[in-house]
């Protein structure tokens, strides 16, 4: 059909009430969201300036666990995107973890109010509109914030991912390597950043140089230049974030009493100016959840959906082994059941290898103002399929809370790209009062569990008492002899090779984290 021609309307017979025939590309566009199992409800089709609220825009279910995007420009209406999608996920019994950053998302746990607005929007999309609370637990690194604590031990958040945090070089980072592999052999548990801090410290002093010459690779300036990074990282305030009780990720697995996946917030606004932080503890619970996880392959709903927002930071300045790990790690944790959902400004942010592997794409408006904003609007048209749409006029034409959208069909084929506009969310779109936080933090049932820091024994206590680690190690006669073979140098080579089943079980991630003890 030539563009001169006038395009036939679509003989789709009305009903009473119904909004009139749709045109037939229109008609073709809907099409491909017509699934016949269980799916999430975004909005409604938009064409040609009209909003055809019979024409739904849906995602299957069942292809959550293919992993997302989510982007656009500040204000353009991502956060509510996520927690729309959050709600239905929780409806339909799957869990959710969101990371809120600017502290809005905490509304998600009271039922939303009813406006003229709402109602509006409801009605254009054809939105069944209910205020809905959706059961919540509310998360705070270190317990910095409102919410219950989430620490980690370091030597489960292992070197490469603390490198991330301490900003070390390449070298740098491969000397950490080494101390935390020094650490393994003689038996000094790393819980918090003074343990780490007395090991280097301990390498450094003339005690240590013998065992510091030992340790093939580590010269003594480079020991010196991580001693002084932790001293300035501990003296920001970081020691918090490590030490124990340690976070166990499947807290973030659990269903409500009445079936309703339970939304886990990790409540970020007390550390937001401290974003290689937060976005590289994002990445310790993602790799954690890996290696706990069984595979369960291709599942009806997935065990959890995990977004991970402001995504730029977890890529920014990365080296290439991390973003291989990050690549490595979102490739296969599709097969346990988890759908990854990176949340951005743009595409180009993620790059090339993981952004393959997001099969699922909500993008709100780009603004185009400088050159180098038509180049990212032109790259980002790029990587979407081809479509009836003219893309780039489009993307910086959306309204707040509209997006373009492609997802991945009940036959994993990629969708046709749609201009939708949104529904409102259910629950309340803004922060609850911090009070209310609280009261439901010190009312959850996890809150003891993780409320009160524990510092129990571990290598700084032990080199404080010892001469040296042989004397450590001489006070650990209690230690199996499996434990002392687990510790040797050629098993952790051996467990640390990816591609072995044995490497599988023994290392925590593709990021070096360790195995913690349950």
């Amino acid at each position: 059909m030539s563009d001169s021609e006038t395009v036939p309307a679509a003989t789709t017979p009305k009903t009473p009430g119904s909004a009139p025939a749709l045109p037939q590309q229109a008609l073709e566009i809907a099409s491909g969201y017509a699934f016949t199992g269980p799916a999430l409800d975004l909005g409604a089709l938009m064409w040609d300036g009209a909003c055809l609220a019979d024409a739904q825009i849906r995602i299957p279910l069942p292809m959550l666990n293919r992993h997302g995007l989510v982007a656009g420009a500040t204000g353009t209406g991502k956060t509510k995107t996520l927690q729309l999608i959050a709600e239905q996920l929780s409806a339909q019994g799957v869990p959710v973890f969101l990371a809120d950053i600017k502290g809005d998302v905490s509304g998600i746990s009271a039922p939303g109010q009813d406006s003229e607005r709402v109602r509006a929007r409801a009605g254009e999309v054809h939105q069944q509109w209910t205020a809905t609370a959706v059961p919540a637990e509310f998360y705070a690194l270190g317990g910095m914030g409102h919410g219950i604590p989430v620490r980690a031990t370091v030597t489960s958040f292992g070197p490469v991912l603390l490198s991330k945090v301490l900003q070390l070089n390449q070298t740098q980072e491969q000397s950490l390597g080494l101390i935390f592999h020094y650490a393994d052999q003689k038996g000094l548990e790393l819980i918090d950043l003074k343990d780490l801090r007395a090991v280097v410290a301990f390498l450094t002093s003339d005690e240590g140089k013998a065992e510091l010459k030992n340790i093939g690779g580590l010269s003594p300036a480079t020991a010196g230049v991580i001693l002084r990074s932790l001293t300035a990282f501990e003296a920001q305030g970081m020691g918090d974030f490590f030490g124990e009780p340690e976070f166990d990720t499947a807290e973030f697995l659990r269903t409500a009493p009445d079936g309703r996946g339970m939304v886990s917030v990790l409540e970020l606004p007390a550390v937001q100016d401290k974003p290689q932080l937060f976005s590289t503890f994002l990445m310790w619970l993602l790799a954690d959840l890996f290696h706990d996880l069984p595979e369960v392959g291709d599942v009806d709903k997935p065990k959890l959906v995990f977004f991970f927002d402001e995504a730029h930071l977890l890529f920014n300045d990365a080296s290439k082994a991390f973003l291989d790990s990050i690549t490595q790690t979102v490739r296969l944790i599709r097969s346990k059941g988890v759908g990854v959902f990176f949340v951005t400004q743009t595409p180009k942010d993620v790059p090339a290898d993981v952004l393959a592997q997001l099969g699922n794409r909500v993008q709100h408006a780009v603004r185009a103002f400088t050159p180098d904003d038509q180049k990212a609007l032109k790259a980002t048209v790029k990587t979407f399929p081809n479509s009836a749409y003219d893309l780039e006029e489009l993307f910086t034409g959306l309204g707040t809370g509209e997006a373009v959208v492609t997802v991945l069909s009940e036959k994993g084929a990629p969708t046709p790209v749609a201009a939708t506009r949104l529904r409102a969310p259910e629950s309340l779109m803004g922060p609850v009062e911090g009070a209310v936080l609280d009261q439901a933090v010190r009312g959850s049932g996890l809150y003891e569990r993780y409320a009160q820091a524990v510092d129990r024994e571990s290598a700084y206590e032990r080199l404080r008492g010892a001469k040296g680690p042989d004397e450590v190690r001489g006070r650990e006669e209690e230690r199996s002899v499996v434990e002392q073979v687990v510790g040797g140098g050629m098993f952790k080579s051996l467990a640390r090779s990816i591609g072995t089943q044995i490497g599988r079980e023994i290392t925590r991630s593709v990021f070096g984290t360790a195995r913690r003890r349950r």
